[in-house]
């Protein structure tokens, strides 16, 4: 990755991301963007590409002198788009539905440059198998990652919700580091 053209922002305020980010050890600030999640796409695919440059934009209108980095995660099973619950009933609800099933974990992300002149964009997508758990079991965890897409946290060690992930493990957690690094080096240039 070459030298960026600006100060790295990272458009959010998910501790899951910072952490990740730092594994890059590129340096950055955390501005988190405000804007809708609201939206009537349907493609999961299109869906996370689209907020994650909603985001990025946002910021990078504020602050065009720096490279914004702009993420967003769900979760598809069964056809249906989860994001995050909106209170434990839907957690409940949630977890029933990814119980014992694979589903996909899609992330986009998105880099803006220049005030968002230059926008690069990338979605990774992963499968998560779930475990069965029992009926106490679901209820007991019902409720625990209400900030999680899928309402669960892969990288939690006490989190026993996750048998096993085909594909980056960190696009699960919430931002695809291999993107990062491609998108970063394609703004750079």
């Amino acid at each position: 990755m070459g030298r960026l053209p600006g100060p790295l922002i990272l458009a959010s305020a998910s501790p899951q991301r910072r952490k990740l980010l730092k594994k890059l050890r590129v340096p950055f600030t955390i501005v988190p963007s405000r804007v809708s999640e609201a939206s009537r796409e349907k493609n999961p695919r299109r869906l996370v590409a689209l907020l994650a440059k909603r985001k990025a934009l946002e910021v990078a209108r504020k602050r065009p002198e720096a490279v914004v980095l702009g993420s967003d995660t769900l979760v598809v099973c069964r056809g249906e788009i989860l994001g995050k619950p909106k209170d434990r009933e839907d957690s409940e609800r949630i977890l029933r539905l990814l119980n014992g099933s694979w589903q996909r974990v899609y992330t986009g992300v998105c880099v803006a440059v220049g005030g968002g002149k230059r926008t690069y964009s990338d979605v990774a997508v992963s499968k998560v198998k779930s475990r069965k758990l029992t009926d106490e079991e679901l209820l007991r965890f019902a409720g625990k990652h209400m900030d999680k897409a899928g309402s669960y946290a892969v990288q939690d060690k006490e989190d026993p919700f996750v048998e096993k992930v085909v594909g980056d493990f960190d696009n699960v957690i919430g931002l695809p580091l291999r993107s990062v690094r491609k998108l970063l080096k394609r703004a750079s240039r």
